[in-house]
């Protein structure tokens, strides 16, 4: 009888070693207006913007106040390179990336099915050769592993239910020496006119993207009026 209460005891304190050693970084949280009753690693996850708002990601002076011609640019693309526009929405960066990469190609991933028809459409109307719609999911980008030169994610990430598997699929798919550029509306400035979480700190995205493996290269918090650029890379093997 002592034996199997050792044997049970052991097992519980293995079972706790357990958990802690699984703990992958969410928490149910209070479910607020533009949260979804989770959050991960300190930051409440905000609600996805639906395909209602496509006309909201179009809208005529979104490059005044974001000053999105500067993004493409400043990702310092080569004409050959494979990119992928993950939460792509409507294309609006994917459609500026393919001109980039004329050598290249274009990954329009979404995971609403109404965003990449809007997309196919625009394909078929432009006659672009280089744009490939992927049907994504909320845990993957489901793109093939060791691919892509450099991710885009504009305003984004920090809907991503999923973000610590979402991170490490993004992550299997870049190739080594990938970059993956990270676009969220800055977080430590109270002045930029964006609800909290739809904004993000360095602070919290360079902890999140560590966990999936990714080495923080660059903040670029300058040249575009309300976001931070983030600049991550896969490493190379050694």
């Amino acid at each position: 009888m002592q034996k199997l209460a050792k044997a049970c005891a052991a097992l519980l304190v293995f079972a706790a070693g357990a958990v802690v050693a699984a703990d992958d970084g969410y928490r149910n949280s209070p479910l607020t207006l533009e949260g979804i009753g989770k959050s991960y690693m300190g930051r409440e996850i905000a609600y996805i913007m639906g395909h209602e708002g496509a006309e909201w990601l179009e809208r005529p002076e979104r490059d005044r106040e974001e000053g999105t011609a500067k993004v493409v640019p400043l990702l310092k693309l080569k004409p050959t390179d494979v990119v992928a526009d993950i939460g792509a929405g409507t294309g609006y960066f994917s459609f500026r990336l393919s001109h980039e990469v004329p050598e290249g190609k274009v990954y329009a991933v979404d995971v609403q099915p109404e965003m990449l028809d809007k997309i196919r459409a625009r394909v078929k109307t432009s006659k672009v050769h280089n744009i490939e719609v992927v049907h994504g999911s909320i845990a993957s980008p489901r793109l093939p592993s060791n691919t892509i030169d450099l991710m885009l994610v504009v305003d984004a990430y920090h809907e991503f239910a999923l973000p610590r598997e979402m991170a490490a699929a993004m992550a299997w798919s870049l190739k080594p020496g990938g970059r993956l550029a990270l676009v969220e509306y800055r977080g430590e400035d109270p002045k930029v006119p964006i609800k909290t979480l739809h904004k993000m700190t360095v602070e919290q995205a360079r902890k999140e993207m560590a966990v999936a493996g990714l080495r923080f290269v660059s903040v670029d918090s300058e040249s575009l009026p309300w976001q931070h650029l983030m600049i991550f890379e896969k490493p190379r093997p050694e």
